[in-house]
Formats: C-alpha cells, structure tokens, sequence
C-alpha cells in the first residue's frame, strides 16, 4: 500500500485501521488471540497506521495494540487519544485538564509498551479547558518525547486555529464518509495550515459496504449499531438509491461498494486518511485494496454531485 503524509512529515499507510471495535461498540470483544493474529496480519497487508483510544474497552484496545506491536513498534505508527471516558448511558465525558492529560499519557505508554506515541489526539473538544492550554500540554509532552505528533478529534475551525497558533497540529480525526460530508467545509483550512484529515466512520460505521439488510440484527447493550439510525428497518429503503449508486460503481470499476467508499475520499485529496474498522481479514483485505481503486477527478465530481442530490436515511453522528 503507497503511503501519504499528515502533517508536515507523519508518514503513514494511506488507508489506516481503526482497531475500536475489537473491544467496544461492535458486540462482544473479539477474543485476544483472534484480535492480535488480525493485527499482525493487517501488518502484511500494508497497513502501518493504527487508531486506538484509551476509552475503548477501557484500555483494553490499547493492550491489544502494544502487544501485537510490541516487536514491531519501528514499523508502525500509533495513534491515540485522551480526554473521553463513556457513562453508563453511553454520554461522553469529558476531561482536558493538564493533569489529567499527563496522567493518561503515562497510562496509554504503558498498555502500548512504547516510550512514544506517534499521533496523540484530543479525543473531543472539553468546553471547560482552552484550547490554548491543551496545546500547551501537548507541546511540553512533546518536549519529553512522549509524542511525536497531536491532533483533535471532532474538530471545528474556531478551536482548530488556536490550538494549532500554540503547538502546530499534525492532524484532526473527524466523521466522514459519503453519509456524512459537513466537516468538506474545513479542507480550505486543513490546506492552509498543512494538516492532515484522518477521517474516522469513514463507511458510515458499515452500512457502505453493502453487507447488511433490513433483516440484519445487532445486539442491544453491546452493540452501538442496534440504535444507529442507518441500520433501523426503514433506513434500507431510504438509502436503495445510495446503495444502487455505489454497486454500478463498484461493478464499472471491478471493486466493492466499500472500496469506492473510500476511494472516493483517498482521491479527492491527498491528506484523508481513512481508518475504516474491520476484524475479520477478508475485509481488511478488501479495505486495502481500496488504495489501489482510481477514481479520476470527473469520477469524484460526479459522485459529489449525486451524493448531494440523492436521498438518505439519518446516519448516526450527524447528516449530510
């Protein structure tokens, strides 16, 4: 898989993996053996990229990654994230402060069994801590080799520039995907200050792929899809057209729906960087090879163009 820089110099796989859902939100956590065979081999595969979080499980993900990476770590980059811890009623709660930032540094160092953390985000924006005072933070961790590179994940213009007038931000993580295009308003300024777009959900949390049907049943506590409004019986129907649209695609081009999902995003500009999920290593696999899918600059135009025209169910996280 070719590569594609955040940032100034953050080299990294231009599809990466987002491993989440070994351990949270997609139902049961896949059992530890299982998850660290399918991260080895998404190595082989050409991924160097992989998105964890302290919240997910909690911890559990990132033991996951530090162990199946432990031998390796000079081949990968690793990128997580403070700030988040989930209630009881799935809410976020929030938390930048200083000393709570430094605090889970050393902890995710630890589960990661590195002495770096490549690309350490911000996980959401804490109303209650400047943006400028974060940044602060991040430029003394920096200072410590602790992390090489920040960013922020759900990012606006407004936090984005002060933030990044303090410690210059790598990087933001945000929602995209062809269901979900509102955060296209920041590419001008992702040009402008050189930062890269890392784009999480980047298939609209797996209804993109085609996969999944109005029979298709998720399990409720475990499994955050169960809720998602794009995966409710009548979504199906709303969205025949998107999905009509992206399996001619697919067929013209002798690929998936989910490999001109994220085609479409990797050849619209050169700093999105999807981390589409996956833990079975056919759809690692069929991820992959989306960065070999060409889209040409007409192709994408049109995509654009119908995408904003055609109807849709709500997505979870937001709308078009």
């Amino acid at each position: 898989m070719y590569e594609r820089i955040l940032g100034k110099d953050l080299r990294v796989s231009a599809v990466g993996l987002g491993c989440m859902g070994f351990s949270h939100a997609y139902g049961a956590p896949t059992e530890k053996g299982e998850a660290i065979r399918a991260l080895v081999a998404s190595l082989d595969m050409g991924y160097t990229f992989f998105d964890t979080a302290e919240c997910y499980g909690p911890y559990e993900n990132e033991k996951l990654v530090g162990e199946a990476f432990g031998d390796c770590r000079d081949k990968v980059v690793i990128a997580t994230k403070f700030g988040v811890t989930h209630a009881p009623d799935r809410s976020l709660l929030l938390d930048s402060r200083p000393e709570t930032i430094k605090k889970s540094v050393e902890g995710s160092l630890k589960r990661l069994k590195t002495d770096h953390i490549d690309l350490y985000y911000q996980h959401r924006i804490d109303p209650k801590v400047p943006a400028e005072e974060v940044a602060e933070v991040m430029s003394g961790l920096m200072r410590e080799g602790k992390i090489t590179h920040w960013g922020i994940s759900e990012a606006n213009e407004a936090y984005l520039r002060r933030a990044h007038a303090v410690c210059p931000v790598t990087a933001i993580q945000n929602r995209y995907s062809m269901m979900y295009r509102d955060y296209e308003k920041l590419f001008p300024v992702l040009e402008e200050l050189r930062i890269g777009f890392v784009a999480f959900s980047p298939l609209a949390n797996g209804v993109l792929t085609g996969a999944y049907g109005r029979d298709s049943a998720f399990e409720k506590g475990t499994d955050y899809r169960a809720d998602m409004p794009q995966f409710q019986p009548d979504a199906y129907r709303e969205n025949e057209e998107l999905f009509g649209l992206l399996k001619r695609i697919a067929d013209e081009k002798g690929a998936t729906p989910a490999q001109i999902s994220l085609a479409w995003m990797l050849c619209k500009k050169p700093y999105i960087v999807p981390i589409p999920g996956s833990r079975k290593e056919a759809h690692l696999r069929e991820n992959a090879g989306s960065a070999e899918v060409l889209l040409t600059p007409e192709e994408v135009s049109g995509l654009d163009g119908a995408l904003s025209h055609i109807g849709m169910s709500a997505v979870f996280g937001g709308h078009r």
